[in-house]
């Protein structure tokens, strides 16, 4: 019974994101994740109106802090792409 071949790329240096880039990208899943909770507490059932109220107004903080965290992303993912 022979052993099958070691894939090459096991040993290959993967290239590291740009440390600016990989800190906004985290921060970017953080946000995303806290507005995937708030989205499914508006669907529980039997809310009450100071409850949907509290839930939308956090929501829309999240909203807003991934449009101003998301400004200029896109140039610095191009960048990145670039470098690589």
């Amino acid at each position: 019974m022979s052993t099958p071949p070691r894939a090459k790329h096991s040993k290959m240096k993967h290239p590291e994101l740009d440390e600016t880039l990989a800190i906004l990208l985290a921060e970017l899943g953080e946000e995303c994740q806290r507005t995937l909770q708030l989205l499914a507490q508006l669907r529980l059932n039997h809310l009450t109106a100071d409850q949907m109220g509290d839930i939308l107004a956090e929501l829309t903080g999240s909203v807003v802090h991934l449009h101003v965290h998301t400004e200029g992303l896109q140039e610095l993912i191009s960048d990145e792409l670039e470098r690589l």
